[in-house]
C-alpha cells in the first residue's frame, strides 16, 4: 500500500516538474511561452513521443531495445529509396517500410525470446548491423526527391496543429488504450512484474516478447516515416542516439526500468519535459555540450529514484 502511494506522487510529481521547467523557461526567456514557439517544441518532440510508446511496452517487460534509433535510421533511407529511385507509390512505401521495422522488432523478440539473449546485446546487435545496411543501400549520402504530398506528415498542419504532433497525439491514445483497456496491456504489467508468477498463470511470456519488440518496432518505424516527412531527406544517420532520448522520456515519465510499472500519461509528460528541456536551453544559448550533461543527469535521476523505491518496497 506504502508503495502504491509512493508511486502515485511521483505520478503527479511528474507533472509538477513539468509545469515547473515552464515557469523556469518563461522567466529566463518570456519567447519560451509564445505559441509558435510551443507549436515547434512539440513537433520536434513528436518523434521522441511516438517511439517511447514501443519502447514503454518493452521497459514495462523489463526489458530495453538500444535498435530503435537505427530503425528509424534505416526507415529514413529504405522509404526514401523506394519512393525516389524505385518510383515507388508513396502509401505502398509506407506500408512496406512499416512493415520492415515491424519485422526487425519481430528479429529483436525472436533473439531475446526464443534464444534467450539479453535484450541489452540482442538489440545492440540489430542496432550495429541496420546501421551498416543502411548505409550500404544509401551509399553514405542523403538520399532527396520527395513529392508535394509526402511532406504533409512531418511538414503539414490541420489548421494551426502540426501534423505530427497529430500523429503523436493518436499514438499516444492507441498505447493508452492497449495498456488500459486490452488483456494484452494487462499481460505486459504481469509480466514485467513477475515473470515466473506469469508463466504460471498460463500467459505466454514468449509470444508477449515477440509482441512487444515487434510493437516497438513498428512504432520507431512510424517515428521515422514522420522525421523523414520533416526533415525532406532520407539520411542513414538520422536516428544516432535517439534511443537514448527515447529511453529518457520513457524512464522520467515513471516507467520502472525493473517493469510492472508505468502509465502512458507518465510517458507524455516525461516526454514533454524532455522537449521543454531541449527547448529552453536552446533559447537560453546554453553550450550543446552542457546540454548532453543535464540529460545524462536527468536520466540517472530518473532511474536512480526507481532504484530507490524498488529497494524500500523490497525491505
Amino acid at each position: 500500500m506504502k508503495s502504491k502511494v509512493v508511486y502515485q506522487l511521483k505520478d503527479k510529481a511528474i507533472w509538477l516538474v513539468l509545469i515547473f521547467l515552464v515557469i523556469v523557461f518563461t522567466i529566463a526567456n518570456p519567447r519560451f511561452v509564445n505559441p509558435n514557439n510551443i507549436l515547434t517544441l512539440l513537433r520536434q518532440v513528436s518523434m521522441y513521443g511516438i517511439a517511447s510508446i514501443g519502447m514503454t511496452f518493452v521497459i514495462l517487460l523489463g526489458d530495453i531495445d538500444l535498435s530503435t534509433g537505427t530503425i528509424i535510421s534505416f526507415v529514413n533511407i529504405i522509404c526514401a529509396y523506394f519512393m525516389v529511385h524505385m518510383g515507388m507509390n508513396m502509401w505502398l512505401a509506407i506500408i512496406l517500410t512499416l512493415l520492415a521495422s515491424t519485422v526487425i522488432g519481430l528479429l529483436n523478440g525472436f533473439m531475446v525470446s526464443t534464444v534467450g539473449m539479453p535484450a541489452i546485446i540482442a538489440t545492440f546487435a540489430v542496432q550495429t548491423a541496420f546501421q551498416g545496411l543502411a548505409l550500404i543501400i544509401s551509399g553514405g549520402l542523403p538520399i532527396n526527391g520527395f513529392t508535394e504530398k509526402f511532406k504533409v506528415f512531418g511538414q503539414g498542419y490541420v489548421g494551426i496543429i502540426p501534423v505530427p504532433v497529430i500523429i503523436m497525439a493518436l499514438c499516444f491514445a492507441l498505447g493508452s488504450f492497449i495498456l488500459n483497456k486490452t488483456y494484452f496491456g494487462r499481460y505486459f504489467y504481469a509480466v514485467g512484474g513477475n515473470i515466473e508468477a506469469a508463466k504460471l498463470s498460463g500467459i505466454r511470456v514468449g509470444r508477449i516478447k515477440y509482441l512487444v519488440f515487434a510493437i516497438s518496432g513498428f512504432f520507431a518505424g512510424l517515428a521515422g516515416i514522420v522525421m523523414l516527412s520533416r526533415v525532406n531527406s532520407g539520411m542513414a544517420t538520422a536516428g544516432l542516439g535517439y534511443e537514448f532520448d527515447v529511453i529518457t522520456c520513457v524512464v522520467l515519465g515513471g516507467v520502472s526500468v525493473t517493469g510492472g510499472y508505468g502509465k502512458m500519461s507518465g510517458v507524455v509528460a516525461g516526454t514533454f519535459i524532455i522537449g521543454a528541456l531541449q527547448n529552453g536551453m536552446v533559447l537560453m544559448n546554453i553550450n550543446s555540450y552542457v546540454q548532453d550533461i543535464v540529460m545524462g543527469v536527468v536520466l540517472a535521476l530518473a532511474v536512480g529514484f526507481d532504484c530507490i523505491q524498488k529497494k524500500r518496497k523490497a525491505n
